[in-house]
């Protein structure tokens, strides 16, 4: 399994830099985004993805799932609402005027959906051409930036991406494990105790057994298999720890209602117990995942 803990120490930020948006973008690419890599190789082997896999990500953030898939050989899209997050994505699929991209093929990287497969709004490629064929693959694999609470708005997503896969294409989604296997539940419990009554609709709340299958029925997807990765979230030291959870956004109503030096300090109590004697953080954690196809 790959390593997910980020032994690197960043330079220490204030608390006040925490809404900066720049900031927020490079601390999520640095420490956090990685912790789902063993989700996302898991997934990758599992469906065997390689130079035949046209690849949707949704939610990509910076990028590194498609990062992976293309390493292995596929063709990749990527989607993502926050421009920050796109930006470094470019920086690691995209090739500098026009030298050559660290993936091993085609890439392009969107803020949302295309509306239509054969004129992509928005659409940056890496060879200055449209897709060529519908997808293989759609995935949205990361669900620490976007935690659920109604599964509407996942299947929304998928309805749009669908009408771009070729029939009989896997699309899979992730979510948190049972609370009881994540330890990290019970730090993010905390912006949901800071936030209230600000929380209801933007604050962590733990996952229930079938999220997925129902934003798969609500897409008119077919479910068609499912999986579990430990994926246990690993930080240098406590401050990494807490840029890297403050990164994924689920506490910025706990911010919003009290400050950032409040919550910096709850959220660093609230780590105490998953200290180790080197000072490292470690947290298990148990992701699912779910295949659904395209009919």
């Amino acid at each position: 399994m790959t390593a997910s803990l980020v032994r690197r120490r960043p330079p220490h930020t204030d608390s006040t830099a925490h809404g900066n948006s720049g900031t927020r973008a490079r601390d999520w690419a640095e420490i956090q985004e990685r912790m789902l890599v063993p989700l996302v190789e898991a997934v990758y082997e599992r469906l065997d993805v390689g130079p035949d896999t046209r690849l949707l990500g949704l939610r990509c953030g910076s990028g590194l799932a498609l990062l992976l898939a293309a390493a292995r050989g596929a063709t990749v899209t990527g989607t993502d609402p926050s421009p920050g997050l796109l930006a470094l994505a470019r920086e690691r699929l995209l090739p500098p005027d026009g030298a050559p991209g660290r993936g091993t093929a085609p890439a392009e990287l969107l803020q949302d959906v295309p509306e239509d497969q054969d004129s992509p709004d928005g659409a940056e490629a890496a060879d200055g051409t449209e897709p060529a064929a519908p997808y293989t693959l759609i995935t949205a694999l990361e669900p620490i930036r976007h935690p659920g609470g109604d599964p509407q708005d996942l299947a929304e997503l998928l309805a749009r991406a669908v009408p771009h896969a070729v029939p009989g294409a896997a699309v899979v989604l992730a979510g948190w494990g049972p609370p009881e296997r994540c330890a990290t539940s019970t730090v993010l419990r905390v912006a949901a105790k800071l936030a209230d009554p600000l929380r209801s609709a933007v604050g962590w709340r733990p996952a229930r057994r079938d999220d997925l299958e129902e934003a798969a029925q609500r897409a008119g997807l077919r479910p068609d298999g499912s999986g579990r990765v430990a994926c246990p979230f690993g930080y240098a030291d406590p401050d990494s720890a807490v840029r890297g959870l403050l990164s994924t956004g689920l506490f910025d109503a706990a911010i919003a209602a009290t400050d950032a030096k409040q919550v910096d300090k709850e959220l660093t109590e609230a780590l105490h117990p998953y200290r180790r004697p080197d000072g490292t953080v470690r947290m298990p954690n148990v992701f699912r995942y779910l295949i659904a196809r395209v009919p």
